[in-house]
């Protein structure tokens, strides 16, 4: 099967209890929750990449045909 690269946003969120928790509106069903940053992405970066290719396989990966960028900017008020 020919891979696609696509971009994924993450949203990381950290919990009270010190825990990271990251979900992604872009992969169905991720959840991953991690005690540092760095691991949370990693959990969730490789998650994400099985998720993925679950569903390209059972042909319910829809990647658009544009590209969409997030940029942050950041202000002063």
């Amino acid at each position: 099967m020919k891979k696609t690269a696509i971009t994924i946003n993450l949203d990381i969120e950290k919990l009270p209890e010190g825990w990271y928790l990251a979900t992604s509106p872009d992969v169905k069903g991720l959840v991953v929750q991690e005690k540092t940053f760095e691991k949370v992405v990693a959990t969730a970066k490789e998650l994400s990449q099985i998720l993925l290719e679950i569903e390209k396989k059972e042909k319910r990966l829809h990647i658009p045909s544009r590209e969409r960028v997030f940029y942050p900017v950041e202000l002063s008020v």
